[in-house]
């Protein structure tokens, strides 16, 4: 795997290293000595799959409190995806600030979203499916999201004349109305 810094600290965009022969290719797309190396999190509490059947889907922007905040690697398995991170860190130097990187079956590309962090995507093309790993399990009272189109950060999503999102996403309060908990760093 090789693993990129991102504009955002501890986020990074990982691409996996095939091997290819007539077979086809074998890679890793987790190595827990290779993500300790980096000083990402290690610890996997649930894997999670999403599939979206129409283009322009947006699911996000998701995170979870403290103590439950979560970190992810995100994998697009089948189709096409623009993932986005916002950074909610309160202490981070890039408070606010977000990245978008395009996730696609073919370019077996992963991000890493670390722990206090809002995640969130939009599909590219139809039947797109997302694969990801979560460091700590769901927890519904943790559960908050920051709007999509919050003016607090100004994403930049992919133009779309069909956007579907669920009515929970689509309604999330402005970000300056909410007050995020957070474990000291």
């Amino acid at each position: 795997m090789h693993f990129s810094p991102t504009a955002l600290p501890d986020a990074y965009i990982i691409d996996l290293q095939p091997h290819q022969d007539e077979r086809g290719f074998f890679a890793r797309a987790w190595c827990q000595q290779e993500f300790a190396k980096y000083g990402l999190s290690t610890q996997l509490a649930q894997c999670n799959m999403a599939l979206s059947h129409r283009a322009g889907t947006l699911r996000g922007m998701h995170y979870q409190i403290s103590p439950h905040e979560e970190s992810k690697l995100v994998r697009c398995t089948k189709g096409a995806l623009y993932d986005v991170i916002i950074d909610l860190r309160l202490h981070s130097v890039t408070y606010l600030q977000w990245i978008g990187v395009e996730l696609t079956a073919n370019n077996y590309r992963m991000l890493y979203v670390p722990e206090g962090f809002a995640h969130g995507y939009q599909t590219l093309c139809d039947e797109t499916e997302v694969f990801y790993q979560v460091s700590q399990c769901y927890q519904p009272g943790a559960e908050q999201a920051v709007r999509w189109n919050d003016p607090a950060f100004s994403i930049e999503w992919p133009e779309t004349n069909d956007r579907t999102m669920s009515d929970k996403d689509r309604n999330w309060p402005d970000f300056s109305s909410q007050i995020i908990p957070q474990k000291s760093r």
